[in-house]
């Protein structure tokens, strides 16, 4: 018999992705309930959650799948809207931010105002307008953050408090499919290559971030925001096993590293859980006949770079970033432009950004708008890289 008294309400944005399915996952573990789901286009997936969760709200954000579906939510006579943020009940107590992109950002704002526990997954809240939301938080203390990402995970189970006391944090990149390959090879890789992630199952978008680096460029700025870190506080390594998810380094000299399965549901529990724990039936990792290996990231991905950059101009700059390449990797998949354009049409995108500097959330977001018409209304054949 489930413990009424510890079951959780939960609002989960992004259910049919990657992350939103196995969050479900987790929730069938714990016996929290769904009071709202949300989900873009996947029709079929979308309804089968609709029908084992029986939430009382439902988002669906791709206008021609709303059109499609209002009439089944309907009949099963739940309230229903196009608009992603109003997924955010006022009765929930989690809010699973596990949306792609910067789609994801008002729905963070609303959860925050609202005063909510957000679970997040969508890095992109933070990256685009990590100021505004850290400002946010402070005006609404009952709101918290915790982090879903691996990486951020860790070094939220690693620092127990003791944020005063950071030399650094080490965030881990597993080097995607491409970290042994030459150069040449690289400038000449597939689609059907970059979606080859050696050791994590996710949607398309992020695994070619992972290709590309910028996954953990991301991260480096989701994490000088969630944290509080100055930039020379951040390090990246690569670490192929997936084994070390991050590491904290005190200014004692002593490292503490968190460990664990590369399976995302032990950092998605952790966020619904925490700061408790909780027995579950998931791989645990098991260290004999491990080896573990750490690398520096190599010079010709200068993702990582770009974040670093992106932090020290400030403003509207990480928004640039990743709206950009949002663009990018877009055409990528379509076989509009090469691997490698991807990272060098983001940095030309940067370079020709005049910034904004305490931005309003509407520049926030005219700043992407005019990042990915930057990539977007230019004839392919002027990336000449």
């Amino acid at each position: 018999m489930k413990n009424m008294k510890n079951m959780k309400k939960i609002a989960l944005l992004g259910s049919t992705g990657s992350i939103g399915t196995q969050t479900l996952e987790v929730i069938d573990g714990l016996g929290y309930e769904i009071v709202s789901l949300s989900f873009h286009s996947n029709e079929v997936l979308g309804k089968e959650q609709i029908l084992k969760y029986k939430p009382k709200f439902v988002v669906v954000s791709d206008e021609k799948t709303y059109e499609k579906i209002t009439p089944f939510l309907n009949e099963l006579s739940i309230q229903h809207s196009h608009e992603p943020k109003e997924a955010v009940l006022d009765d929930a107590d989690i809010v699973v931010n596990a949306v792609v992109g910067s789609a994801g950002l008002m729905s963070t704002i609303t959860a925050i105002e609202k005063g909510k526990k957000v679970a997040l997954a969508n890095k992109e809240s933070l990256v685009c307008a990590g100021e505004l939301i850290n400002k946010l938080l402070k005006d609404n203390k009952e709101a918290k953050l915790i982090p879903i990402d691996s990486e951020h995970s860790a070094i939220l189970q690693c620092l127990s408090g003791n944020e005063k006391e950071i030399k650094k944090i080490i965030l881990t990149a597993s080097g995607g499919p491409f970290r042994e390959w030459p150069y040449e090879k690289i400038k000449n890789a597939t689609k059907e290559e970059a979606l080859k992630h050696p050791n994590w199952v996710m949607g398309n978008k992020i695994t070619i971030d992972s290709a590309s680096l910028m996954n953990k460029a991301l991260e480096v700025i989701e994490a000088y925001f969630l944290f509080s870190l100055s930039i020379e506080q951040i390090q990246v390594v690569v670490h192929p096993q997936s084994i070390v998810h991050s590491m904290v380094e005190y200014v004692d000299g002593n490292v503490i590293a968190q460990l664990g399965e590369p399976d995302m549901r032990l950092a998605i529990q952790y966020a619904l859980t925490f700061p408790n724990r909780v027995e579950n039936n998931f791989n645990h990792l098991n260290i004999f006949g491990k080896i573990l290996t750490f690398e520096q990231v190599r010079q010709e991905f200068k993702s990582i770079d770009l974040a670093f950059f992106a932090l020290k101009e400030g403003g509207t700059m990480p928004a640039v970033l990743n709206a950009a390449n949002e663009a990018c990797v877009q055409l990528f998949l379509n076989n509009k432009i090469s691997f490698l354009d991807i990272q060098n049409i983001v940095e030309t995108a940067m370079n020709s950004h005049e910034k904004i500097n305490n931005y309003t959330l509407e520049e926030v977001q005219e700043a992407d708008i005019w990042a990915r018409n930057f990539v977007e209304n230019r004839s392919i054949e002027i990336w000449d890289f």
